[in-house]
């Protein structure tokens, strides 16, 4: 590690020169604006941001001028320097220099705080740090103000609006245009603008984070659960479905009630409390109970599509990826505690396999341990080491990288979650895979075991897809919208020339739906230009151009999304080709 010490590969080394970096943007800022007032500026994920107090709008010409003076400010390598005040003086100091929110922030502090400040030539700000050492370590051509957008200060919206200034910064300039580069492609593959596009789904003001799926979009939506579906009879899995709706005693004996509420919508029938599911657990745990089990019976291994809502801040929804309501793929499986082992390896071999048959083979696994010093943990110490040690094997008999991270287990067991990388580099969790042994404690679950004496069941929470409304808005980005041909809604378009054509044209697509194929025909009175185009557009994996001669041969133009133009094939060797890939979901 020491070797990257002094690289981003060194998440402490990045937050710290990335945090300078917004020193550097509150220096220029203050040279160019001097009546500007500072609030805070910390180092985020892809960057850093700086709060400002303006009295005039920054726009796209002020932050060009403010990142050329940022430059000017490496170029000029100042030193940085540390400093501590009391609190009295520490005040004064802002006091006089006119800076409200830092004087706000001071008073805030714990009375044994230590104050401490960084200045860097004509600038000082208030500052915890830790800071580079010198402004002339940030290689100001690898900088970078990506926008400005409004922030409540503190957070509050009962609180003054102020500028949010974000940039971005590395260390090398050639890192910095490939990031850029990364975040054009990342805004044409943003899945709100194709789900628009391509006609998927749509978001209306009237249903503000509850998404309606259009035609194309239940293709997409249906397809992918077929396959759920598919993968899950293969290994041995029953489906059930769930009422949405269900009384608070429920509630109150998983414990949701008391926990999770205000992320739950609730209502009143017939002057009873009940609330509409934000999970599926609890109703699978009334499956279970509904009849005896015996330990032959066992593992019991229960899928469900539900159908969930919960509550989420309006600020916080984001297309398909943040939703009030969505359809959880859930699974929950009841085993002894022998079988526990084959059954979490079982789990990871459907994730391997469906997120392998998507093209999603660059994940790693975190698997999130108890601490061994808190008490909060249900179930016995030893059914605690069992399981970890059976989420270690499984991690290792999958071969993927993973890491442990002790504490941060739930308190009813440990977990493994699957965090999955698209062809951005950006990293999604998809994949869970919990054990819970505080549900079957709750709800009194029990089978008779061959000694005939009642035992508690093992039970493992289990989601592939997690969301699938979301994983859709993941897959659309992955792919740009150009799904591979099982999950495309239209796969075939068939363009006649002419109107004399659309007989024929209609006699093809009979037959590609006789196979199993979606297709479409564009019939209008466009020239066939104009209908590859929109075809083209429209990500259709497969167009097939049909005039006199392929009417008189019974043949078809192929064109491929990716290929362009394949040349003429006779109706039934298309439709050959077409079906094998289709079938073996190639990519």
């Amino acid at each position: 590690m020491e070797e990257n010490k002094y690289t981003f590969e060194n998440p402490e080394f990045k937050n710290t020169y990335r945090h300078t970096t917004s020193h550097i943007l509150a220096q220029a800022v203050k040279r160019l604006y001097p009546e500007v007032k500072l609030a805070i500026g910390p180092a985020i994920e892809n960057g850093f941001y700086y709060d400002f107090d303006a009295p005039f709008a920054i726009t796209p010409e002020i932050l060009e001028k403010i990142e050329a003076e940022m430059r000017k400010i490496c170029k000029e390598k100042i030193k940085l320097e540390r400093f501590e005040l009391p609190r009295k003086e520490a005040i004064k100091f802002m006091e006089e220099r006119e800076e409200p929110y830092k004087v706000e922030l001071i008073n805030d502090l714990p009375e044994d705080a230590v104050i401490s400040f960084y200045k860097q030539g004509d600038f000082t700000d208030l500052c915890a740090g830790p800071h580079l050492d010198s402004t002339g370590r940030v290689k100001g051509n690898a900088i970078k103000l990506t926008s400005c957008t409004g922030a409540y200060w503190r957070g509050d919206s009962n609180r003054k609006m102020l500028q949010r200034v974000y940039g971005t910064c590395f260390m090398k300039k050639d890192e910095l245009d490939a990031y850029l580069a990364r975040i054009e492609e990342a805004k044409k593959r943003d899945h709100r603008k194709l789900g628009k596009e391509l006609g998927l789904f749509m978001l209306t003001e009237e249903g503000p984070g509850f998404p309606f799926f259009l035609p194309k979009g239940m293709v997409l939506k249906n397809t992918l659960i077929d396959y759920w579906r598919e993968v899950h009879k293969k290994y041995g899995y029953v489906e059930v479905s769930t009422p949405m709706i269900l009384n608070r005693q429920l509630w109150e004996t998983s414990g949701h009630w008391f926990h999770y509420k205000e992320n739950m919508y609730t209502t009143v029938i017939d002057g009873e409390d009940y609330a509409i599911k934000p999970m599926n657990c609890p109703g699978g745990m009334l499956v279970y109970k509904s009849e005896p089990h015996s330990y032959r019976d066992l593992p019991l291994r229960v899928g469900e599509l539900g159908l969930v809502h919960r509550h989420e801040l309006s600020g916080a929804l984001h297309g398909l990826f943040r939703v009030r309501c969505f359809t959880q793929d859930d699974a929950h499986i009841f085993c002894t505690p022998d079988q526990l082992a084959g059954e979490i390896r079982q789990c990871l071999g459907i994730v391997k396999t469906i997120f392998g048959t998507l093209g999603m083979t660059d994940y790693r696994v975190r698997l999130s341990m108890r601490d061994p010093e808190s008490d909060k943990y249900v179930g016995s110490p030893e059914n605690w080491d069992k399981a970890e040690q059976a989420l270690r094997e499984a991690a290792e008999w999958l071969g993927a990288d993973y890491s442990e991270e002790a504490g941060e287990a739930a308190f009813y067991g440990p977990k493994i979650d699957f965090h999955v990388r698209d062809c951005l580099g950006r990293t999604w969790q998809c994949g869970t895979i919990q054990l819970d042994m505080n549900l079957p404690e709750r709800f009194d679950l029990t089978y008779v075991g061959a000694d005939n004496e009642r035992h508690r069941p093992v039970m493992i929470h289990r989601v592939v897809f997690g969301s699938i409304e979301r994983f859709i808005g993941i897959l659309t980005e992955h792919f740009a919208g150009a799904f591979p041909l099982w999950l495309s809604p239209v796969q075939v378009k068939i363009l006649p020339i002419g109107a004399e054509h659309e007989e024929y044209a209609r006699r093809v697509y009979d037959a590609l739906d006789k196979a199993g194929l979606r297709a479409e025909v564009d019939a209008r009175n466009e020239k066939i230009g104009y209908k590859i185009r929109q075809a083209q557009l429209e990500k259709v994996p497969y167009m097939l151009v049909v005039g006199d001669k392929e009417r008189e041969d019974g043949t078809v133009a192929v064109r491929s999304r990716k290929a362009g133009d394949l040349g003429v094939s006779a109706l039934s060797d298309f439709i050959a080709k077409v079906v094998e890939e289709n079938d073996t979901k190639a990519l």
